[in-house]
C-alpha cells in the first residue's frame, strides 16, 4: 500500500473515531497530493518519494507558522499548528543523524567525483533526490559545503 492510500485509509479511521483535528490535517495532506496528481504535466500518480516530499514541505510550513504564532502570543493557533505538524511527521521517516548525513553526502561526493566547491550543484542535485524526507535541504547544503571546502 502506497502512502497516498495509507492517508486515505487513515482519513476513514479518523472520521469513524471523530478525531476532528487529525481529520483536518489528513485532509490537508490529501488535498495537496490530489493537486499534485492533477497538475499540468503530472502523470496522475504519485510515488511514495513525491508524497514524502509533499508531507515534508507541509510539516516545514506548519512549523514555521507555529513559530510565528508563538511570537505573536496566539497560543490557540500555535497549538493547532503544532498538532498538525505532529500528524504530518508521523508519516515521515526519522531524520538522519549528523553522522549518517555526513556519511551519505560523502558517498554521493565520491560517486559524482566532485573535488571542489565549484561542483556543489552536481552533488546537491543528487543529494536532494536521494535524501529527500530524510534531512532538511539546508542541512544537506551545509554538509556539502563543509565537505567540499
Amino acid at each position: 500500500m502506497g502512502l497516498f492510500e495509507q492517508i486515505s485509509n487513515d482519513i476513514l479511521v479518523a472520521m469513524k473515531a471523530r478525531e476532528k483535528e487529525k481529520l483536518e490535517a489528513l485532509r490537508g495532506i490529501k488535498k495537496v497530493m490530489i493537486e499534485a496528481k492533477s497538475a499540468e504535466g503530472a502523470t496522475g500518480e504519485l510515488s511514495d518519494q513525491e508524497c514524502l516530499k509533499i508531507i515534508s514541505k507541509l510539516a516545514k510550513q506548519g512549523a514555521d507558522s507555529a513559530s510565528i504564532y508563538k511570537e505573536q502570543g496566539r497560543n490557540d493557533l500555535y497549538e493547532q499548528e503544532i498538532f498538525q505538524v505532529k500528524v504530518f511527521e508521523a508519516y515521515l521517516p526519522a531524520k538522519m543523524s549528523d553522522a549518517d548525513l555526513t556519511k551519505a553526502v560523502q558517498e554521493i561526493i565520491t560517486e559524482v567525483g566532485a573535488t571542489s566547491i565549484k561542483e556543489m550543484g552536481k552533488v546537491m542535485g543528487i543529494a536532494s533526490k536521494k535524501l529527500a524526507g530524510l534531512a532538511e535541504g539546508k542541512d544537506i547544503s551545509d554538509k556539502v559545503k563543509a565537505l567540499l571546502s
